[in-house]
């Protein structure tokens, strides 16, 4: 392995006191804004709204939405199969599950979209937003072809067969009124009478759903027992794995990752989502790793230098691993930090979530992790070399065997 330092010598364990005001001082600050300042802003997934999904005939400018639409979110939607679908699914905040709300939902977007297009110029009605009863409606008053008697019934059918074409075949977006001309039934007249008195719009809304307060509620909830069901099983593995008091320090330093990171988001007003959860457990399992590696590293020195004090150990497991975290974590917090500039706002708010929750996180294992263990040795008298001071009446059983030293794996 690469090693960037040749043996350091860093006294971790006597630093560990800034560590832990550092810690308090970052905790304070982050809760005191959620508690009392602006709080914890949660996305559209857990507070409830509605999603407008809207298809463009062109690629649309997502940032002159923004602007337009304002207190809302927009995300982009592409596949593998289709990547270039110019569709876009727009948050909008709003409280009610009925009709009213969605059709409030739909009006605001209408209004804004409108507005950055410059549709509402256009004295003609826009064929994408079209009904089978009005289309119905308009060809029978126009009647191309001069049916007379029957025109409602043949309309009505000619009516709903365009607007099923638009919709399945076109995505709900036509570019040219030509392709209507595919049709069954429709002929050169009723095309003509279409083309003559609609104007094709630079997009449809396809679809209003709306997220209610108790689906946000649940999933707020669901959240949360997911981040505890991650550290409690950890906490079994780790436990297992060292010993107790290992896996306790080990939980408690990324639970402590967590809440720093929840703190900088209501600090910088970024929203919480499903995609920032899934950051936060991709944080503790990044954290938990780092930690698992300095512990293991504790574990082989405890056999080897068993008659050194405990927060020398310690020192030294940390100074041996130095070199792997810094390549590990400099990486990879490399990586998230080009995301979080160049990956554009739908990934913000997941991306910033990784870039603190690194810098923590390999923070906190060494900071917080081991000086926790080592605080509970001294606590428990067990800070001193084995075999000597306060541990000395347990030299008869063996160092192995003395709480808070990591027994060798064979005798365990």
């Amino acid at each position: 392995m690469i090693e960037l330092f040749k043996q350091p010598n860093i006294d971790w364990m006597g630093k560990a006191k800034y560590f832990f005001a550092l810690s308090g001082i970052l905790l304070l600050a982050g809760w005191t804004s959620i508690l009392f300042g602006s709080g914890i802003r949660y996305g559209i997934d857990f507070k409830g709204g509605t999603n407008v999904d809207v298809r463009f005939s062109q690629p649309p400018n997502v940032d002159k939405l923004r602007s337009r639409l304002g207190n809302t979110e927009i995300q982009s939607i592409s596949d593998i199969a289709n990547p270039n679908s110019n569709e876009v699914v727009i948050f909008v905040d709003g409280k009610g599950q009925d009709e009213s709300a969605r059709q409030s939902s739909r009006e605001r977007v209408l209004g804004a979209l409108d507005a950055a297009y410059g549709v509402s110029e256009s004295n003609k009605p826009d064929f994408h937003r079209a009904t089978p009863t009005s289309l119905a409606a308009f060809l029978t008053e126009k009647d191309p072809l001069i049916l007379s008697v029957t025109a409602a019934d043949r309309y009505q059918q000619i009516a709903k067969k365009l607007l099923d074409y638009r919709d399945k075949n076109a995505n709900g977006v036509l570019t040219n009124f030509d392709e209507l001309s595919k049709v069954d039934g429709v002929t050169a007249p009723v095309l003509a009478a279409i083309k003559n008195n609609y104007v094709l719009g630079p997009f449809a809304i396809r679809n209003v759903e709306i997220v209610g307060p108790k689906v946000g509620a649940e999933l707020r909830k669901q959240a949360i027992f997911v981040t505890l069901y991650a550290l409690g099983g950890m906490l079994v593995y780790i436990a297992f794995r060292f010993e107790w008091v290992y896996g306790a320090a080990a939980v408690l330093a990324v639970f402590h990752d967590v809440l720093i990171t929840l703190g900088f988001f209501s600090l910088l007003h970024f929203e919480i989502s499903l995609t920032v959860i899934a950051a936060l457990l991709t944080l503790v399992g990044y954290s938990m790793n780092d930690t698992i590696v300095i512990f293991d590293r504790i574990r082989e020195n405890n056999r080897l230098l068993r008659k050194e004090p405990f927060a020398d150990v310690v020192n030294k497991s940390i100074n041996q691993t130095l070199s792997r975290t810094i390549l590990t974590s400099g990486l990879t917090f490399l990586t998230v930090l080009v995301l979080f500039l160049m990956g554009g706002q739908v990934l913000r708010a997941f991306s910033f979530a990784l870039v603190v929750g690194i810098v923590v996180g390999t923070y906190s294992s060494f900071g917080i992790a081991a000086p926790l263990v080592v605080a509970w040795n001294r606590w428990r008298g067990q800070g001193v070399a084995a075999g000597a001071g306060p541990a000395a009446g347990n030299k008869a059983r063996g160092s192995e065997n003395v709480p808070g030293r990591l027994a060798p794996a064979g005798r365990r």
